[in-house]
């Protein structure tokens, strides 16, 4: 194995590569290559073999290596990642018409075209050094620097450190605009409304896509409510993560998208949203449920949270109705029993869908890692609404006609057998 000649590598071509911070060497498609703005030199886009898109960076070509058999057998043989994108759109073929297939694979490959290749290697944020994950569309030229530096209080983007510094010192906001509708200790968080702050939650927008790969919001901020967490300190509230909520939304869904910027992942601030999310449901007499698909992330943590308030309603109380359930928390019926079928504690008993659980497969599911009590605990009598616009709509409602009624006739049997 040895370094490889810039001249001799080829984009769409399978080499190993050092990854940042690592010794180990990976496979790694080229993807695309550009000049660095600062230093002048030739860089190359990689894409690591068998990696999701956010580990995707730019590099130098003192950081690629050439195998001589592996050129070989790359030359004959599809990548695994290539091999896995061919049995996808079999696939996608099969279980689709040609019309759906042919509208759908158009969809998924001009996203895929438009964000397969992230010019935004890192953001200055705060005091954090932060490298993105994912292509985000800001505008002009600011899409394709290979860092930008944003503004912790009202999410301004730019170029350069020298007007970053200039904006910190010209910048008179210290807070999100918006309600603030919720604090306790050193957490607050913010009501803001799309139509009335279209600046503020566009950049929010943009600053998230960085983190998140399927996002599709970014300038129709309108219908959107954000809810934005912050850190307070005596210098302002530093945003450190939100969630919106489309206004007057017809499928039930009360969470549109949600990000916690990764300095701040594992505090427990993520499930402390979801908690807001349900709350600001159960305050509208409502069930609700995010909207889908969910992020990999995103599916951790809400069946994390669905499977931790099913265990907790089982450990107080004998039985536990599905529907009744679904008043007190908030939750979707559909989401509860995905939480169940996660969990694998379906049983059919007595002509009915029921769990039947001992103290003891309590005390292994309480045990199991992906039930957690949320780190932080949202305390409902500290929560003020801020504002909330009706919409009328004139429509049938046919929300009974969506829900199966099995999910209400759904019983949870706990037994001290």
């Amino acid at each position: 194995m040895h370094p490889v000649s810039i001249n001799d590598l080829k984009l769409g071509e399978t080499y190993f590569v050092r990854r940042r911070g690592s010794e180990v060497l990976h496979h790694a498609l080229l993807m695309q290559d550009r000049v660095d703005m600062n230093t002048g030199r030739k860089q190359f886009y990689v894409h690591y073999d068998g990696c999701d898109r956010r580990l995707d960076e730019w590099i130098d070509s003192e950081r690629i290596y050439m195998d001589c058999a592996s050129q070989v057998e790359s030359s004959t043989k599809p990548t695994r990642i290539r091999k896995r994108r061919l049995e996808e759109d079999y696939d996608l073929l099969s279980a689709q018409g040609p019309e759906d297939f042919n509208e759908s694979k158009i969809l998924e490959k001009e996203h895929e075209q438009v964000t397969k290749v992230k010019h935004i290697e890192w953001i200055r944020y705060g005091c954090y050094k932060i490298y993105t994950w994912y292509f985000s569309p800001y505008p002009d030229d600011f899409g394709k620097a290979s860092n930008l530096f944003v503004c912790d209080y009202c999410m301004k983007y730019m170029k350069y450190e020298r007007s970053y510094r200039t904006h910190l010192h010209e910048c008179k906001m210290r807070k999100p605009p918006g309600i603030e509708i919720y604090k306790h200790k050193d957490l607050a968080i913010y009501e803001v409304h799309g139509d009335e702050n279209k600046i503020y939650c566009q950049c929010l927008c943009l600053l998230a896509k960085l983190f998140l790969d399927h996002k599709t919001l970014y300038f129709d901020v309108e219908p959107f409510v954000f809810y934005v967490l912050c850190q307070v300190d005596t210098d302002g509230s530093h945003m450190v993560g939100f969630f919106s909520k489309e206004n007057g939304n017809l499928d039930g869904n009360n969470l549109a998208c949600i990000c916690i910027l990764p300095p701040f992942q594992r505090c427990g601030y993520g499930k402390l949203l979801i908690q807001l999310s349900y709350e600001l449901t159960k305050r509208e007499g409502k069930f609700g449920s995010p909207e889908k698909p969910l992020s990999d992330l995103g599916r951790i943590s809400y069946i994390s949270y669905w499977s931790w308030v099913l265990i907790e309603a089982l450990r107080k109380s004998n039985m536990v109705i599905i529907s009744e359930l679904s008043k007190q928390s908030g939750i979707d019926p559909k989401d509860i029993i995905d939480a169940i079928c996660d969990l694998k504690l379906m049983q059919y008993w007595n002509g009915e869908d029921v769990l039947y659980i001992t103290p003891k497969i309590l005390e292994e599911c309480r045990k199991l890692r992906i039930i957690k009590e949320p780190r932080l605990i949202l305390r409902a009598r500290s929560l003020r609404f801020g504002y909330f616009k009706i919409i009328v709509l004139l429509t049938i409602d046919a929300i009974f006609f969506r829900i199966t009624p099995i999910i209400f006739d759904l019983v949870v049997v706990f037994t001290d057998c």
